[in-house]
């Protein structure tokens, strides 16, 4: 670990050559195992655990394997489903501001408050091209101006349609939000779809996810872009909640307001929904004979948007960060390079199916065979929005949830929202 070897010689490591020789280039330099367990200095990775057709340990055995400067230790946190003891470790070990973990993988709702507190290294002194990765998952690894963390890889929210009763009923996918809104109704009018539109209202992180999309699809914001201020009261954001009100008890069942992810999932597999929002694990559940009713008849796409607006879909996914208490920078991203670059990302990509944040990998003729859902998930990707960006994000979700629950119960929109605004300036102000 990091702590015990801050005394060591450490290797010099040329970061612009880094930057410019990536993966291939490191290992080009591998050499023989005995000569690579000398001289090397260690660090630490801290991840939840991501389980696919290998484990984080592997690709961090990898790394170990590639050269013989940097020997990485992996501290395996829990599952990203248990996002709270992640959060909560993370923060044990980055408080005690001891270098360890050197590096460490975040959701993207925490990299504001990491990097308020002091515990991310600013990264700009290490790379000056950001250009390939997609702006959105590059706008939330920033904060008051600087880069505090490294894209790595994403997920977003996405419409999953009926593909079969769009062609029945001669129409296409729907672009914006009204044209869904009648497509749905007209397939429960034609009795081909119990529900129209199914989604999570639950007051939970998720309805904030839901929020987002809606708002920013309307040209709308949560927060000012300094996130110092609201703009959740500002005409945009409130017809965007009026639409999420006005669907319910008409698109889509009252239920949705006690629904999370899974809930609003199963009744789409199940056959009963016509579109749904959602992430992208329902795709490989709907293609699964054994629970899923809608076997090649799904697709899946942008969100819809307003009139004059833009599809938007909720940023999500784990981000690289550097302790700013490492005593080992260089080694630190050394690492980070090599696993943010496209190499390893396409590796993640083909055996955890986590979405790239580098959108030229969706052109890579192998992740195109062999995991054709993912490449078509660009255009999703490219509408990719962060949540509001603020080191206080623990308060403003809590206040998020309160104030559109109650919009969403009450109908009295326009004054929800100017009560949940007032809040929302007390925290970030």
């Amino acid at each position: 670990m990091s702590t015990a070897d801050s005394g060591r010689s450490r290797p010099s490591i040329d970061r612009r050559t880094l930057l410019a020789t990536g993966a291939a280039g490191l290992a080009t330099m591998a050499l023989p195992r005995r000569a690579r367990a000398q001289g090397r200095v260690e660090i630490s990775f801290a991840s939840a655990s991501f389980f696919g057709n290998e484990t984080f340990g592997d690709l961090v055995n990898s790394f170990n394997e590639s050269q013989d400067r940097v020997l990485v230790r992996w501290l395996e946190l829990p599952p990203p489903s248990s996002s709270t003891e992640v959060y909560q470790g993370l923060v044990q070990q980055l408080a005690r501001r001891n270098g360890t973990p050197d590096v460490f993988s975040q959701d993207v709702i925490w990299i504001a408050g990491f990097a308020a507190a002091g515990w991310a290294l600013p990264l700009d002194e290490f790379i000056s091209d950001t250009t390939g990765y997609f702006d959105g998952t590059l706008a939330a690894c920033k904060w008051d101006g600087k880069l505090t963390a490294l894209p790595w890889f994403m997920d977003t929210g996405m419409l999953y349609y009926r593909q079969d009763l769009l062609d029945k009923a001669g129409a296409q996918v729907p672009q914006t939000w009204a044209e869904m809104a009648a497509l749905g109704k007209a397939a429960q009018d034609a009795g081909d779809a119990e529900f129209g539109y199914l989604w999570q209202g639950k007051q939970a992180e998720v309805l904030v996810c839901d929020a987002v999309e809606a708002i920013a699809s309307n040209n709308g914001a949560i927060l000012a872009d300094d996130g110092r201020s609201s703009r959740i009261a500002e005409p945009e954001a409130v017809a965007a909640i009026q639409f999420l009100h006005d669907s319910i008890g008409s698109i889509s069942p009252r239920d949705v307001l006690s629904w999370d992810e899974e809930p609003s999932r199963q009744p789409f597999t199940a056959g009963r929904g016509m579109f749904l929002r959602n992430w992208s694990y329902v795709w490989p559940i709907a293609q699964d004979p054994n629970v899923s009713e809608v076997v090649g008849k799904i697709g899946a796409g942008p969100l819809p948007h307003f009139d004059g607006g833009r599809s938007a879909s909720c940023l999500g996914g784990y981000q690289l960060g550097m302790n700013a208490n490492t005593k080992n920078r260089d080694a630190a991203w050394e690492f980070m390079s090599w696993v943010s670059a496209p190499e390893q990302q396409k590796r993640v990509a083909l055996n955890f199916g986590l979405g790239p944040s580098r959108p030229a990998l969706f052109d890579d003729a192998e992740l195109n065979e062999k995991q054709p859902f993912m490449a078509t998930l660009r255009p999703v990707f490219t509408g990719a929005t962060a949540r509001p960006v603020t080191p206080e994000y623990a308060k403003v979700t809590l206040a998020l949830q309160s104030g559109i629950s109650k919009a969403l119960v009450s109908g009295n929109i326009e004054a929800e929202m100017a009560t949940l605004s007032q809040e929302l300036d007390r925290i970030v102000g």
